[in-house]
């Protein structure tokens, strides 16, 4: 077969107009007695841009209005379930690919939520309350705080869940978060950390009643303190587990003359110990352990390694994470 001739301007010209009457390929070849091919070849070559070349759009501004609402009211929703709701909404008839195609005009793209945990109403105002009456307290202040907290560590992290659909400004915005429950089962570790640098780490064996927590204070906390405060007076952070919260928690604590600072719930975005959690939990993600000892030899290393330059610059975002539950309204933040 010959080379095929290149088509005038003039029949060129009428396939862009009956493309943009909505006709297709095929259609237009009919119509015009020339190949399909070579109408194909004839809006490749003078269009600039794939989407130039295409039929008119499916949808109308008010139909892509109404895919706001749905994918703002169906965060997690995916795609196709979002295209059934359009259609069945709008009475439309449009593709999954289509229905992509809009939401990425309209400024969503599809990304793995934040964890968060639930906050209800009383919580947020406890929070709220707390981050106002530490609004004072300086960097200096903080410094003087240890921040203690458990952490899991499993071998395989598994797959990263359902996404979800937001926009620009969106992560954490109450609708668009993953709510966190349970953990899959793995090592449990407690640390301790201030500015002054990580603490000692301590693998726990056991469920951690009041008397296995008093025990961990007694033999990791207290060497900590002394190596890293000596003398001097600091403040005591730990959240509201029931082990922490304990009478006889309470009279260990009066016991060894230690000050306690009052913690509101589920604020792990106040709790700086959790930056260094996510650090070692960064520097393990390119090794492969095999065995629990494989996995506590890897994290240990880990935590020995996070610098007290780095704790210090956490421990002095304090100021900063009390404005942000204030602008938050208590509710949960970006740290």
């Amino acid at each position: 077969m010959g080379k095929q001739r290149d088509l005038s301007t003039g029949i060129v010209a009428q396939i862009q107009a009956l493309r943009q009457q909505g006709l297709t390929q095929t259609k237009i070849a009919e119509q015009l007695g020339i190949s399909q091919s070579s109408v194909c070849k004839a809006l490749k070559k003078n269009c600039s841009k794939r989407t130039n070349c295409s039929g008119v759009r499916k949808t109308s501004a008010r139909d892509n209005k109404q895919l706001r609402k749905i994918a703002v009211s169906n965060r997690f929703k995916s795609t196709s379930e979002l295209t059934d709701l359009w259609n069945k909404q709008t009475g439309a008839d449009v593709s999954r690919s289509t229905t992509y195609r809009r939401l990425h005009e309209l400024g969503f793209k599809s990304r793995v939520p934040a964890v968060k945990p639930m906050l209800n109403k009383k919580q947020m105002e406890k929070r709220l309350k707390w981050a106002k009456e530490h609004g004072e307290w300086t960097a200096e202040d903080w410094q003087k705080v240890v921040f203690s907290d458990k952490s899991r560590f499993c071998i395989s992290f598994g797959d990263q869940g359902p996404r979800v659909w937001r926009r620009g400004g969106e992560t954490y915005n109450h609708e668009c978060v993953k709510r966190s429950v349970k953990f899959p089962q793995s090592v449990m570790v407690w640390g301790c950390m201030s500015a002054r640098g990580v603490g000692k780490l301590c693998f726990l064996k056991k469920t951690v009643n009041a008397a296995v927590y008093q025990d961990v204070l007694e033999t990791f906390l207290i060497p900590t303190v002394e190596e890293q405060f000596g003398e001097e007076d600091f403040i005591f952070q730990q959240d509201l587990a029931p082990a922490h919260a304990a009478k006889s928690t309470k009279d260990w604590f009066t016991k060894k003359q230690l000050e306690v600072l009052a913690w509101p719930a589920n604020s792990p975005d106040l709790n700086v110990i959790g930056n260094i959690w996510a650090i070692v939990k960064r520097k393990m993600r390119d090794r492969k352990p095999t065995t629990l000892d494989q996995l506590k030899q890897n994290i240990a290393t880990a935590w020995e390694a996070v610098s007290a330059e780095t704790c210090d610059k956490l421990v002095k975002s304090m100021p900063r994470r009390l404005q942000a539950v204030i602008q938050a309204k208590g509710a949960a933040t970006k740290y």
